[in-house]
């Protein structure tokens, strides 16, 4: 007999849908005061959790440590072996149990009561071992498990939620931009997204400048010994008045048959497309696809005319950002 796998994967759904909806109802002043007792955290944010939910502090934790608040997870097992003394004074305590009466956080919560130490405790039951020793109370509302009501699957949903909307809570209020997360995602796709043109732009003596009082000749010298097809035109105060490129070369033989005492500054191509160095480098093939050029002046200060990097497509393809 063919089973319909799909009846059950969508009830499994259902009922995860269900719990965050009663999770989302259920978001007040508790959650508000542990954002707010988070953001003051003076030194790290540790949690744990047994089972299942021993998975989630841990997913909950990286995300955490992902948008700048320092985190790690505690084993409950290994805490009563030793492990205690990896907490401080200064910590924060974030336990995790869909009951609230797991026996193994029991050594956890006394050493924090002892020793004063903040604790979060998320679970369901108001009347609970870790409700009653928690400095803050998360209640997540009692849900429907799926697999004969069972398995845990709506209660750890429910804790993944929660997490993730302290996690971006918290990144809000202290002002955490695309940059600062850009600084813990090097790597990666992440990493490559936010990259901005100052990563990737071609600095220093790699940027082919010239006079705009050289002769082209000299210019076509430049092109070639840089190899990228243009060079950056500039005045005495070093500021940028045009680019010249393959293509204006090819433009210039078409009405001048000599180039070799023709100025370059009257045949390059003024006010090029600038670009600042913190743009996403993204954006910035954007602009050159729509302008259907091949190089960006970069400038880093409010005077556009200073030009202090070019962004060029072979740096655009080996940033593997394409």
């Amino acid at each position: 007999m063919k089973r319909n796998h799909n009846k059950i994967g969508k009830q499994v759904i259902d009922l995860q849908i269900q719990s965050l909806k009663k999770l989302k109802k259920s978001i007040g002043k508790s959650f508000n005061d542990a954002v707010e007792l988070i953001s003051k955290c003076q030194s790290k944010v540790i949690l744990c959790g047994v089972g299942k939910s021993g998975l989630i502090a841990s997913k909950i934790s990286a995300t955490l440590s992902s948008v700048g608040i320092p985190s790690f997870t505690l084993s409950a097992v290994n805490s009563s072996h030793g492990d205690l003394g990896s907490i401080s004074k200064k910590d924060i305590l974030i336990l995790i149990s869909y009951s609230g009466n797991t026996e193994e956080l029991r050594n956890i919560i006394q050493f924090a009561n002892r020793n004063r130490i903040k604790l979060i405790g998320v679970m369901s039951k108001n009347n609970s071992l870790l409700s009653r020793n928690s400095n803050i109370k998360i209640l997540i509302p009692e849900v429907k498990e799926a697999g004969y009501g069972i398995v845990p699957t709506s209660s750890t949903t429910a804790q993944l939620a929660l997490g993730d909307a302290l996690a971006i809570s918290l990144m809000f209020l202290k002002k955490f931009s695309k940059m600062d997360f850009k600084k813990f995602h090097p790597s990666g796709n992440l990493g490559k997204k936010l990259r901005t043109v100052n990563d990737i732009m071609l600095k220093h003596n790699k940027i082919p400048f010239v006079y705009e009082n050289s002769t082209i000749e000299k210019a076509i010298k430049i092109i070639n010994s840089k190899k990228l097809g243009v060079v950056v035109v500039r005045n005495n105060k070093k500021e940028t008045t045009g680019i010249f490129t393959d293509g204006d070369i090819k433009r210039t033989l078409q009405k001048k048959s000599n180039l070799k005492n023709l100025l370059i500054k009257s045949f390059m191509t003024k006010n090029p497309v600038s670009i600042h160095k913190d743009v996403l480098a993204a954006k910035a093939i954007g602009i050159m696809n729509e302008k259907k050029i091949t190089s960006l002046c970069v400038y880093g200060t409010t005077n556009k005319k200073k030009t202090i990097g070019i962004l060029h497509i072979h740096s655009v393809i080996d940033s593997e950002i394409l």
